[in-house]
């Protein structure tokens, strides 16, 4: 397996703007090719599938609005040192430099699978990801909003659509629900938090993005956190992708905290 001389891990929750920051990292051809590599849950070896963001909750609204979750296959050691070996192939640039994001609610699958390999065998947590990917750096996106994280989520997982490029293609209409939306808004606080303190609990500083100012001016936001990599200065070309908060997006938002607001009352 060829191994990175430096790497990075992007650790995010869903619908934080990510993406984006992926997009415009790799854009630059010097900055490895960050994506979700390692989405492929160890139960099923398919990525976090919509019912799956709703486990323990049974309310029929909810889950009728979502896609039945189709079976999968437990990943086996072998196919988690192939996912490895791969995951290296596709995240690395021609210079060396491997990148990968990860969401919270996948990162002990990926540890999980890191056992798999002789380097890694025995060590837990971050000493783990260092030995699979060397000269570790990490960069935690945030995002202040979770209303509108939630709203954003709620949407993507009903329709299917994790990206829009502008090329107008159609999707189901969604369906508001203030259940759906307010179990997400717990949960991607949930998440955050558990990122936040493992890296505190880790010893960890993690170079910080915060999803509003990546929005505002998401060259700028990309190459600073370039520099801090140590991989500039560096032109950072433009993505074709496009915000998808709509009107329907702010009105969801307005009424879940109307919604929110009478069952506090």
């Amino acid at each position: 397996m060829n191994l990175a001389h430096r790497s990075y891990l992007i650790a995010a929750t869903p619908r934080s703007g990510s993406t984006l920051l992926c997009e415009l990292l790799a854009a630059t051809g010097v900055a490895g090719r960050p994506a979700e590599h390692f989405e492929d849950l160890q139960a099923t070896g398919r990525p976090r599938q919509p019912r799956e963001y709703f486990d323990g909750v049974g309310d029929p609204a909810v889950l009728e609005l979502l896609a039945p979750t189709e079976p999968g296959a437990p990943v086996t050691p072998d196919a988690s040192r192939r996912r490895c070996a791969s995951a290296l192939r596709e995240g690395m640039t021609p210079n060396g430099v491997f990148a990968t994001k990860v969401m919270w609610s996948y990162l002990p699958d990926l540890l999980h699978g890191l056992q798999a390999l002789p380097q890694c065998a025995g060590l837990q947590g971050a000493a783990a990801l260092a030995a699979a990917f060397p000269g570790l750096r990490h960069v935690q996106v945030l995002r202040r909003d979770k209303v509108a994280q939630a709203v954003s989520l709620w949407t993507a997982v009903q329709t299917a659509q994790w990206r829009d490029e502008g090329d107008g293609a159609r999707h189901h209409e969604p369906a508001y629900s203030f259940r759906g939306i307010d179990h997400l808004v717990a949960q991607v606080t949930d998440d955050e938090r558990a990122w936040t303190r493992w890296y505190a609990d880790a010893g960890i500083a993690p170079i910080t993005v915060v999803y509003e100012e990546l929005a505002q001016a998401p060259q700028r936001v990309a190459r600073e956190v370039l520099l801090e990599l140590g991989l500039g200065p560096v032109d950072v070309p433009p993505v074709r992708m496009r915000r998808q908060a709509s009107a329907r997006s702010r009105e969801w938002v307005a009424r879940y905290h109307a919604d929110q607001a009478e069952v506090a009352a």
